[in-house]
């Protein structure tokens, strides 16, 4: 696992390790079959830790990735039962299942996206009633207000600007509410809860086609079949000025770690992004520059397209981790370019995908 953190850690900075949770101790990881899942599991097992639960409603075959000695469970964790049944004996929970994706998905699929608040409010309750020691909440930017993400190169968005609130349609808004919930659930029941708003993160052993895929990955696969069959354009949604922030798996695994392990952020949303602001067109050059090819961009306006713009703020984090992602966009697209080339190849030719 890539990602450094600071050579010397300023009072905010703790990790499962140094604050004593014990390598036989129960961590449990929902949505453990996913991308970022996965690799927190992987984390945590290379890091020592002996007992995990990582838990994913898709069959096994179809988890992203899975690590030796792990105990894996098929459960829907929309149902209080199962979430019952995967916190029991926890210490520590982090709760990462949820039915999203990409651009496409979040504005196609509103209904879904805001199912999971069954998931939210169903594991938070099950991981209290087990007498969980700290409980982790990936948000989402997409919890930010709209309002204040109109131009492409806008301010950066700060903690305090999800107020007053005018959330995503749908995945945004289940976001937020479920953010309340990890708050007055440490406000009135002392269970400590963390909250982290990642601004979309990439990498290998991720999504990349199928519809659920974010800007990065979909832009690696189109170059990919561009070259592969010779054409000469690739599309993009929108008229490709829209702007992000992408933020390298490895700096999100490490992120997760310490804003759980933080005194200073129980109940705390923080943003959990990278702070390097890019058009959707100058990320596609990026891509092509990794593929050694130039290609026209055909514009197809009528794409989701989100928001005009979105960018972290790391005024925060930075403060009080003396931290933030800090992988460089090129270097950690150029690691996401080769994987998906390989997954690519792997099913050109008849083999297994997501290795």
């Amino acid at each position: 696992m890539g990602g450094q953190r600071p050579a010397a850690a300023c009072s905010g900075w703790a990790t499962a390790k140094t604050t004593g949770l014990k390598p036989e101790e129960l961590i449990v990881i929902t949505g453990a079959g996913g991308f970022i899942g996965g690799a927190l599991v992987r984390y945590f097992r290379e890091q020592g830790f002996r007992r995990i639960r990582a838990v994913d409603k898709k069959p096994l075959p179809e988890w992203y990735q899975r690590t030796a000695g792990v105990e894996n469970l098929c459960r829907d964790v929309s149902h209080a039962a199962n979430c019952r049944q995967v916190c029991q004996d926890a210490v520590e929970v982090y709760n990462l299942a949820a039915d999203m994706g990409g651009m496409g998905f979040i504005e196609r699929f509103r209904v879904e996206c805001l199912r999971s608040i069954l998931i939210n409010t169903h594991m938070i309750e099950a991981a209290y009633q087990a007498g969980v020691q700290r409980y982790f909440f990936s948000s989402s930017a997409c919890a930010y207000n709209i309002t204040r993400q109109k131009a492409p190169r806008g301010q950066a968005l700060k903690e305090s600007d999800a107020y007053p609130a005018m959330a995503e349609r749908g995945y945004g808004w289940e976001k937020l509410l479920s953010e309340i919930f990890c708050q007055e659930y440490w406000a009135e029941r002392g269970l400590r809860t963390a909250i982290a708003r990642f601004h979309n993160v990439y990498g290998p052993l991720g999504t990349w086609d199928g519809g659920r895929e974010k800007a990065p990955a979909a832009l690696c696969r189109k170059v990919i079949e561009a070259k592969d069959k010779g054409h000469d354009s690739i599309d993009i949604w929108g008229d490709g000025s829209q702007t992000r922030s992408f933020m390298y798996i490895d700096d999100c695994i490490i992120g997760i770690d310490a804003i759980m392990h933080c005194a200073e952020l129980i109940a705390t949303p923080i943003n959990l992004g990278s702070s390097q602001l890019i058009t959707i067109n100058e990320l596609a050059r990026l891509v092509e520059e990794i593929a050694g090819v130039s290609l026209r961009h055909k514009h197809d306006l009528d794409a989701p397209q989100g928001v005009a713009g979105r960018n972290s703020d790391n005024t925060f984090i930075k403060k009080v981790l003396g931290w933030e992602p800090d992988t460089p966009l090129r270097d950690g697209l150029a690691k996401t370019y080769a994987w998906i080339e390989r997954q690519y190849q792997h099913r050109r030719a008849g083999r297994r995908t997501g290795e």
